[in-house]
């Protein structure tokens, strides 16, 4: 019998509010896995995940920061 293996959440994992709109920011691996997932949640519920896998958590949360500021928040908005 085999187990799924464990979701890790990163604790770099937030909430990111800019001009009034809020983005959630999941940053998380299975616990088998080196890489990090990037997945970023609107107020709609709206869920966009990078085909990109990242070497470390930080790096992840690097990208998101960098996408919200050369797009603006409203490219994530529905």
């Amino acid at each position: 019998m085999s187990t799924e293996p464990e979701l890790i959440q990163s604790p770099l994992s937030q909430a990111i509010t800019r001009d009034d709109h809020t983005l959630q920011v999941d940053i998380y691996r299975l616990e088998d896995e080196t890489d990090w997932l990037l997945e970023v949640i609107n107020e709609g519920g709206t869920s966009q995940v990078w085909d990109e896998r990242f070497p470390t958590d930080q790096a992840a949360l690097n990208e998101v920061i960098s996408a919200i500021d050369e797009e603006g928040i409203e490219a994530f908005l529905d």
